[in-house]
C-alpha cells in the first residue's frame, strides 16, 4: 500500500470544495438571469398593454349637432355592450330616449348602432345625428339627463365600464374582466 503526500489530501478536499462553492454560484447567478428576463418580459407586457390603451367617453357635440362615443385614447377600443339611461330609466333604442325626453321628432336618418364595432384611437362615432337646428336646440338642455354606460375592451382583451350614472368621478370608470351582458343593453 503506498501512502499519500501529506499535503495531498488537504488539497484534494480544498479542490472540492471550490468546485461545491461555483456550482452554488453559477445557480445563483442562472437564478438571477431568470428573475431579471421575467421582470422584463412583465415589464415589455405592461408598456404594450399602456400602448394599446382605450379610453372611451361620450358626448354631445354642439358643432356637428350629434350624440357621440370618442376614444381619447391610443388604442383601438372595441365596443361590446351600450346601456342608455334617462332619468336612470333603461332605454333600448333612441325612439324610447327621445320618447322620454317628452321630444317627438323622428331621429332618422342617422344613428349608429355601436355595440361590437371598434373606435380607432382619435376617431368618434356618431350615435344620433339632429339635422334641424331647432330640434337641437330642444334636444341640447336635456342631454344631461342621459347617461351611457359603456363596456369596451383593448386588442389585448383588457376591458373597462364607464358608467356615467355613478356621481363619483372615480368611480365612473373601472376595470372589470368582462363585459357583462344585459336585457337593458342598447338596441341601436
Amino acid at each position: 500500500m503506498s501512502e499519500a503526500a501529506p499535503g495531498a489530501d488537504h488539497s484534494a478536499r480544498r479542490r472540492r470544495d471550490w468546485n461545491g462553492v461555483s456550482a452554488v454560484i453559477a445557480a445563483l447567478i442562472g437564478l438571477l438571469a431568470l428573475l431579471v428576463s421575467g421582470y422584463t418580459a412583465w415589464l415589455q407586457h405592461q408598456q404594450v398593454r399602456a400602448q394599446v390603451w382605450p379610453y372611451i367617453e361620450s358626448g354631445l357635440s354642439q358643432s356637428g349637432r350629434y350624440v357621440l362615443l370618442a376614444n381619447k385614447g391610443v388604442g383601438p377600443a372595441r365596443i361590446e355592450t351600450v346601456q342608455m339611461f334617462v332619468d336612470g330609466k333603461p332605454q333600448p333604442d333612441w325612439n324610447s330616449i327621445l320618447a322620454a325626453l317628452g321630444l317627438k321628432f323622428d331621429p332618422l336618418p342617422p344613428y349608429s348602432t355601436v355595440g361590437g364595432i371598434v373606435i380607432p384611437a382619435g376617431s368618434l362615432v356618431q350615435q344620433l345625428a339632429i339635422r334641424d337646428e331647432a330640434q337641437f336646440r330642444q334636444f341640447d338642455p336635456l342631454y344631461r339627463r342621459i347617461d351611457v354606460a359603456v363596456c369596451y375592451c383593448s386588442t389585448l382583451g383588457d376591458c373597462w365600464q364607464l358608467d356615467e350614472r355613478e356621481t363619483d368621478s372615480l368611480k365612473q370608470r373601472r376595470q372589470v374582466t368582462q363585459c357583462p351582458r344585459s336585457a337593458e343593453d342598447f338596441r341601436q
